[in-house]
């Protein structure tokens, strides 16, 4: 086990009533479940995320925290946060990073391997991410 380190969690949902397929909207919302799985407490800064639909149109989003907050994670404590995105296309993918810092002030990151956003199955699942 590393020193710093967190698992992500990734539980997807096509949102089929606020998405307009006519004019190519579909509406996804995503919950992320982030467990400091470390020896350190450590917090979450910022993050940043690559939003792809199929037509090969890439959105990158970077900003402080999640979902305004900025969590202190101790070994063991997990932090859950539903967001969402936008895609003009009904399947996408998506991946990015946390940047993290911490309580000894060592700074490191944690990927988000990419998950599947997918208007036309209604199968999402949740998927563990290292």
């Amino acid at each position: 086990m590393s020193k710093y380190q967190f698992r992500v969690q990734v539980s997807p949902q096509y949102l089929a009533g606020q998405s307009d397929p006519q004019q190519e909207l579909y509406v996804f919302a995503y919950t992320i479940t982030i467990t400091n799985v470390g020896e350190v407490s450590a917090q979450l800064i910022s993050r940043t995320w690559n939003v792809n639909d199929a037509k090969g149109h890439t959105e990158r989003v970077k900003g402080l925290g999640v979902v305004g907050q900025q969590p202190l994670l101790k070994p063991g404590e997990a932090f859950e946060y539903t967001s969402g995105t936008r895609l003009r296309t009904p399947t996408g993918t998506m991946h990015g990073s946390f940047f993290c810092v911490a309580e000894d002030g060592e700074k490191f990151d944690t990927d988000i391997p990419m998950f599947v956003l997918d208007a036309l199955s209604a199968s999402g699942g949740t998927r563990t991410l290292h």
